[in-house]
């Protein structure tokens, strides 16, 4: 099956996109990489009757570190940042994490705005930007704002964006020279979305250590204070269900499984030299 018919446009502004963009019909969608609107399209589970496409807006590609805050333009690609061409000062957290994303294919093309507008679960972006409590930079109508990130995802799927707004970018506080990470996610096979994502950000001269339970049915869950799972990494592993819980895993379940195992792993690579913390 092919994609509907629809009107196309690449303006070089987000003031002239949005222009583009009636915020009643919701007939038109902005569009980056297509690594996801793309396939929803050619099933015809979605048809715009026009894509404006935002590749061609340089201020979303404007990437920059001031003082301690990192901003990210909204048009990177996934592969960009994998291969290091972007300083996101997260001392190889998100190199890492863009590594396990898809296929090269798709990270050629797949943009970390677009995969955070499309807000699944599963995805990486949306669990490590709440692991990095971003800002998420949006221009709308009345000028920009900024969404902060507990209040980005209300849902699968579902996002803080009106129809006709653009998220420019992201912003926030980069890792400081002693911070170490964790990233663990589940997943049956290479480019696969995840069935459990786990990460852990400890950062001692910002007086930070939390984790992020993802790839569950709603926005991702954090722990703002995960300094007992990490001490407790090798404990009983029933000492993690009273957060599996409050994330709305149900325990006994499958799922309640994998999440678990996701949990302990993260935290134990945190305190292990040979794991993937940074």
């Amino acid at each position: 099956m092919k994609a509907a018919t629809c009107d196309y446009a690449k303006p070089l502004a987000c003031d002239e996109a949005i222009r583009l963009v009636t915020p009643t019909d919701g007939m038109a969608k902005f569009v980056s990489g297509s690594q996801s609107l793309g396939p929803m399209m050619n099933l015809r589970l979605a048809q715009p009757e026009m894509l404006v496409d935002v590749r061609g807006i340089d201020a979303l590609r404007v990437c920059r570190i001031e003082g301690e805050t990192v901003t990210l333009g909204a048009c990177i690609t996934h592969a960009e940042i994998e291969d290091g061409k972007i300083d996101t000062g997260t001392r190889g957290l998100m190199p890492y994490v863009a590594r396990g994303i898809a296929y090269r294919a798709v990270r050629n093309r797949g943009t970390l705005g677009g995969s955070l507008a499309h807000a699944d679960p599963a995805a990486d972006w949306i669990n490590t930007m709440r692991a990095l409590d971003a800002e998420f930079i949006v221009q709308g109508r009345e000028g920009m704002r900024t969404i902060a990130s507990d209040a980005w995802m209300s849902g699968a799927f579902t996002t803080a964006l009106e129809p006709d707004d653009i998220l420019t970018g992201v912003r926030f506080q980069r890792l400081s020279a002693q911070a170490r990470w964790s990233y663990y996610k589940f997943n049956r096979k290479p480019g696969e979305f995840a069935e459990a994502i786990a990460v852990f950000i400890d950062d001692a001269a910002r007086n930070v250590c939390r984790a992020v339970i993802g790839a569950i049915d709603g926005p991702p869950h954090l722990i703002d204070d995960a300094r007992s799972l990490v001490a407790d990494h090798d404990a009983d592993t029933h000492a993690f269900d009273a957060h599996l819980d409050a994330a709305g895993v149900e325990t006994g379940t499958y799922e309640c499984q994998v999440h678990r195992v996701a949990l302990v792993r993260a935290a134990a690579m945190l305190r292990n030299p040979a794991g993937n913390a940074s």
